[in-house]
């Protein structure tokens, strides 16, 4: 498994985003579900934005994840880096 820090910056078109967010939860809560999302949330404040981290088996399985997003169908994210991230304290460190 691999873990990943994956930053989004949404667009200017907050509606949209708006609009688009309960099925994008929805989505993500499910990744979830299976495992492979740790967490995720909006950025509270500066650029409008979210930090989601990811443990997935490889880095085409995260380019899977990522692409399936209802926020990145509705092309309301205007950018995504993406980190391959070494988890060395916390509960999510935990084995699993």
């Amino acid at each position: 498994m691999a873990t990943f820090a994956v930053r989004y910056t949404y667009d200017q078109r907050a509606d949209l985003q708006d609009e688009v967010r309960p099925e994008h939860r929805a989505y993500l809560r499910g990744v979830a579900e299976r495992g492979d999302l740790l967490g995720s949330g909006p950025f509270t404040d500066g650029t409008p934005g979210a930090l989601l981290v990811f443990d997935v088996a490889d880095r085409a399985a995260l380019d899977a994840v990522l692409a399936a997003d209802p926020f990145a169908h509705a092309g309301v994210i205007a950018d995504v880096e993406v980190r391959p991230w070494t988890l060395v304290l916390g509960p999510w460190a935990e084995p699993r």
